[in-house]
């Protein structure tokens, strides 16, 4: 399935003038620590003691809190989760799904050196606290009201 990859700069104009809403699928702890200002948070992978886990629940909390014709920009660190995700959102039936290239952090070449500058280093809108209602918990909650 071909997803449509934007830049930071893409994203925040789609976000401004289109309507579309920004979903974090990082993990609760890397949202946490920062996030496009806005942002719901519904994490692909769970942070666990012993590594990354795919968080089973992903695509039923999206279809619980956004229309199959919701406007959806998906975001990650780096570009790769994101990727997946936006593939699987699109392939579940979501009309308008694009995916931010480059992540919160920017995309890295094997060396760790940035290769394209992510929504932070792009000098984006970034929050430390979450909007309440846009929460993981407060997402999977509205799935199992």
């Amino acid at each position: 399935m071909n997803v449509k990859r934007v830049s930071p700069g893409e994203a925040d104009t789609l976000l401004k003038e289109e309507g579309y809403v920004y979903v974090d699928v990082r993990s609760i702890p890397e949202f946490d620590a920062g996030h496009t200002a806005g942002a719901y948070n519904i994490p692909l992978l769970h942070a666990t003691p012993s590594g990354m886990r795919p968080n089973g629940d992903f695509m039923s909390v999206v279809a619980a809190v956004f229309p199959k014709h919701s406007k959806l920009v998906i975001g990650c660190r780096s570009g790769n989760r994101s990727l997946r995700a936006a593939q699987a959102l699109l392939a579940s039936g979501f009309e308008h799904v694009v995916e931010q290239r480059a992540g919160h952090g920017g995309a890295r070449d094997p060396f760790g050196q940035v290769e394209e500058v992510g929504w932070e280093g792009a000098g984006l809108a970034v929050a430390s606290e979450p909007h309440p209602e846009r929460t993981y918990e407060a997402l999977l909650a509205r799935r199992d009201a």
